[in-house]
């Protein structure tokens, strides 16, 4: 079933560090602090895949403030997100399904600023590479004291009692058989999102290699 909770973290960038390697040289997160008014978030973002030969896969580009909807607009703090697409929830496959493919139907026209986001989706290619390519994308967006939006599922579990965000990757397509086909679902996709100087935002999406491009209505791969 997909998370009991999705939603976006609003704060500024306080430091960034990648994860130790383990016993085999190997490490999986670039974990970003973030200031919030509640606290000091912890934020795991996932750079290599246990399962892939090929580390994740990742796409970035540059969006105006109105190309991100009600996101831009909340305050500091996190904010839970109904998984639905007017309420600043992000679906890296159904923004870009909107426009030319059927399957998922709209009985009103998209808003504007969903409409331009679609459009940055479904343009830009998917990179690949090793944690160490796609940690230097990450950071090289990454600046303390910047205004940063992070798209996941919070977590109240971590081992040293931080607040955190997890699952900042795409949350659909995962193989049957696979441990998180269980959490597969639509509108429920993480991000990576920081601001400018200039206003506008440098947006990090992130996938599995494993993770199929076309999914159900429940977040399945689909044939």
């Amino acid at each position: 079933m997909p998370f009991d909770r999705y939603g976006v973290l609003s704060g500024t960038v306080y430091r960034h560090y990648r994860d130790q390697p383990d016993d085999q040289g190997r490490w999986f997160h670039l974990n970003v602090e973030v200031d919030a008014p509640d606290g000091r978030y912890h934020c795991a973002v996932d750079v290599d895949s246990h399962k892939s030969n090929v580390g994740v896969q990742w796409k970035t580009f540059t969006l105006d403030a109105r190309a991100l909807g009600p996101a831009a607009a909340l305050p500091p703090g996190y904010h839970d997100l109904a998984r639905t697409p007017d309420s600043g929830a992000l679906d890296y496959l159904r923004h870009p399904a909107l426009l030319d493919r059927s399957g998922v139907l709209f009985e009103r026209r998209p808003p504007s600023w969903l409409q331009e986001l679609m459009d940055l989706f479904g343009s830009r290619p998917w990179h690949a590479g090793s944690n160490v390519d796609a940690a230097a994308v990450l950071e090289s967006i990454l600046l303390a004291g910047q205004q940063v939006l992070v798209f996941g599922e919070p977590f109240d579990d971590d081992p040293e009692g931080d607040l955190g965000m997890h699952n900042i990757h795409q949350n659909q397509g995962d193989p049957a058989g696979s441990q998180w086909w269980p959490e597969n679902g639509i509108w429920q996709d993480g991000a990576t999102v920081t601001q400018r100087p200039d206003g506008r935002y440098d947006v990090f999406l992130n996938k599995f290699s494993s993770q199929a491009a076309h999914t159900d209505s429940a977040g399945h791969p689909a044939s």
